[in-house]
């Protein structure tokens, strides 16, 4: 766990937001303003996998550095894993941290919590929960749900990840965010296994690796950062940012 690199992938077809990363959000694209939160997390380079030079030749106005990705990716992963390849072929970057390029208000400290669960030899993938507090949140199926067992203070082993309602009976419910940290060798090994049908049935790419042994675990966190995938979330995006810098 000893140098991670941080990649945003990012890319313009979004079906619900066409041009989404160069979307201004308090006068810079936001896929700026997700750089710049991914290098204030202080845990390692940073760099957008872009599927277009329009988004590159932003990320590089604002000092930012960005790798040209082919556009026929099936996810942020395969996009991500083309990248490490292309910036570190000699392989001295033994972790990479997967930061959505649609989180712009994230908070900087949650992308260096995400890592934490790596210091765990037997742990593959980390990733984030959050105790969801909103009840139409608990059966929403836009909001994924994470299943698993408590492991230590603040974190969780992921047993399962659902759409549903779950697990049922009374107690906390989590609120799976999609910010993944992997070892190197764990994402090589991700992004070259097939879909796996329940991955196919609940459209959630990470039971691709719970179906293929990988273990997974999660840093609780307060919030759940604001993913813009619609106009309105772009709204709210700028109201949230609008006079408050990058703070």
């Amino acid at each position: 766990m000893s140098d991670p690199l941080v990649l945003i992938p990012a890319r313009m077809s979004a079906t619900r937001l066409p041009g989404k990363p160069l979307a201004e959000i308090a006068g810079e694209p936001m896929i700026v303003h997700v750089w710049r939160r991914a290098v204030a997390a202080g845990i390692g380079p940073v760099a957008v996998a872009a599927d277009a030079p329009e988004i590159l030749q932003a990320i590089e106005r604002a000092g930012g550095r960005g790798v040209l990705t082919r556009t026929d990716h099936a996810s942020g992963s395969d996009r991500i894993w083309e990248a490490v390849e292309s910036l570190d072929p000699e392989g001295r970057h033994d972790m990479v941290v997967n930061v959505q390029g649609d989180l712009p208000t994230i908070d900087p400290h949650v992308i260096a919590e995400c890592i934490t669960p790596l210091a765990d030899p037997a742990v593959d993938i980390a990733t984030l929960v959050a105790t969801i507090t909103r009840e139409e949140e608990k059966t929403a199926p836009s909001v994924v749900k994470l299943v698993g067992s408590a492991v230590g203070p603040g974190r969780m082993r992921a047993l399962y990840f659902t759409r549903a309602t779950a697990p049922w009976g009374e107690g906390p419910l989590f609120h799976h965010i999609g910010l993944y940290a992997y070892r190197r060798r764990s994402l090589e090994r991700f992004v070259r296994l097939p879909p796996s049908p329940l991955e196919m049935r609940e459209k959630l790419e990470q039971l691709r690796a719970l179906e293929a042994g990988m273990r997974i675990d999660a840093t609780l966190v307060d919030t759940v950062p604001l993913g813009v995938d619609t106009p309105e979330d772009l709204e709210r995006a700028r109201a949230m940012l609008s006079g408050a810098g990058e703070a």
